[in-house]
């Protein structure tokens, strides 16, 4: 299985000032909200300091490659994933929404399965079969 490295950018869509937040939100797969309040505690705290260093990461930083870039660049488009929150300052879904989205996405494929089967069992599909076969 191969995995996927993580990189660092600045998210300016999601962001307020120049998405350097955001872009930490994203890497270290936590809530928007919480990393901003971090950042604000760790300014009042420690005086200037992450100032400089937001001011730094703005600069040094590359903006995040837009959504259909990203797609193209996938291998496999069609592979969907589902991030589950296990702590409540990941992202992603509630752990009952995902499976939830699961059980709705198995039904569905249990309803294709049986369409596929029966056609694949009518006196048509044999006809056709037999036809082809000449």
């Amino acid at each position: 299985m191969k995995t996927k490295r993580r990189e660092l950018f600045r998210d300016y869509k999601r962001g307020k000032i120049a998405g350097v937040c955001a872009g930490l939100s994203d890497y270290f797969n936590m809530e928007l909200w919480l990393v901003r309040i971090l950042f604000i505690t760790a300014i009042l705290l420690s005086g200037p300091f992450f100032v400089v260093l937001y001011v730094a990461c703005w600069f040094i930083l590359d903006k995040a490659p837009t959504e259909h870039h990203a797609a193209s660049q996938t291998e496999d488009v069609h592979e969907e994933r589902v991030n589950v929150k296990f702590k409540v300052w990941q992202k992603g879904e509630p752990p009952r929404q995902a499976l939830f989205e699961l059980k709705e996405r198995f039904t569905r494929l249990d309803t294709r399965i049986q369409r596929l089967e029966m056609h694949v069992t009518s006196p048509e599909f044999t006809v056709s079969r037999e036809i082809d076969r000449l």
